[in-house]
């Protein structure tokens, strides 16, 4: 049986739902286009009048050993509002509507399954909304449309952020649903301090700082892959370097103006975890950014154990 599948999930402007997929394990494609309606092969302007019945969509072609369809389906509930019915932030309207389109009846017990954790959690004071239904034929949409975030990255930036969707992320889902006292049992008083309470580990005599075997980086608290080794460089700062995150999504920045400085703080997104902060003097042919972050909020997971541990699916990452 092949591990090749298709999703297909709409989350309001499609050109904000391309990229929180892309760079995953085992993702072949994303396309951006429309579905739900009546009409075959509508255009842009056709369901933008809201009279098609379909709705922005994006259909993803994955390897299913690689990239299990309930992360696609976390991923997919934290890059949306799941408790608004009428659109998405400040798109409104049915073009505009949340769904999970599902492929088979795994998708859909999964899916289900999903969302019912979700509403017990409690992260919402609202009922979760997003209908799951079964899927219908997807119509790919006009070119300029595909891969939107890369063609046009300030126009997506600021649409991303004018739209309101990236301070709803940022405040609903970028946080950290571990128990305190749990994690003051689970953690070491250096590891706490860095993570939770924002604290810096001293320089030079941290674990990772030349630490250059193989394999990944993944966050203390939540267990989510952070940093490859393959983008891990000697900075002589005292503290792990890395030129970017191993997925763009799996950390985020903040504004940090303590200790009377303006630095941009870099936050775990699963978890909320204080990792480090991120600096503009990187090497240049690395992109030019430096990743400094604290080895105690880090656990390395080599190559050799990766599979194991349940990390396979990143080793084309290393």
């Amino acid at each position: 049986m092949s591990a090749i599948k298709k999703a297909i999930f709409a989350g309001g402007c499609f050109w904000c739902m391309v990229k929180p997929f892309d760079e995953l394990p085992g993702i072949i494609s994303i396309v951006a286009g429309y579905t739900g309606g009546h009409i075959e092969n509508p255009t842009y302007e056709e369901v933008c009048a809201h009279s098609t019945g379909h709705v922005e969509a994006v259909e993803i072609t994955y390897d299913e050993d690689k990239m299990p369809y309930r992360e696609l389906v976390e991923i997919f509930f934290r890059s949306i509002d799941p408790t608004d019915p009428e659109g998405q932030f400040h798109d409104r309207g049915e073009t505009y509507h949340t769904a999970i389109f599902y492929q088979d009846e795994v998708q859909k017990e999964v899916a289900e399954k999903y969302k019912k954790e979700l509403e017990k959690t409690g992260y919402f004071d609202k009922p979760i909304v997003v209908p799951i239904k079964p899927a219908m034929p997807f119509y790919e949409a006009e070119e300029y449309h595909q891969d939107y975030y890369k063609k046009n990255p300030l126009r997506y930036r600021l649409y991303y952020k004018g739209s309101g969707r990236e301070k709803f992320i940022k405040d609903k889902w970028y946080r950290n649903p571990y128990d305190k006292e749990e994690l003051k049992k689970r953690l070491n008083d250096l590891q706490y301090r860095v993570t939770q309470e924002n604290a810096t580990e001293a320089p030079f005599i941290n674990e990772y700082d030349g630490h250059f075997e193989e394999g990944i980086y993944v966050d203390m608290v939540s267990g989510k892959p952070l940093f490859s080794s393959k983008d891990k460089f000697n900075s002589g700062c005292g503290w792990p370097a890395f030129s970017k995150p191993i997925i763009q999504n799996a950390v985020y920045d903040k504004e940090d103006t303590s200790h009377g400085m303006h630095r941009i703080e870099v936050r775990s997104s699963h978890a909320d975890s204080h990792l480090g902060h991120v600096f503009e003097d990187g090497p240049r042919e690395l992109g030019g950014l430096r990743y400094c972050i604290n080895s105690a909020a880090l656990r390395f997971i080599p190559k050799d154990r990766m599979e194991e541990e349940g990390y396979g699916s990143y080793i084309d990452k290393i």
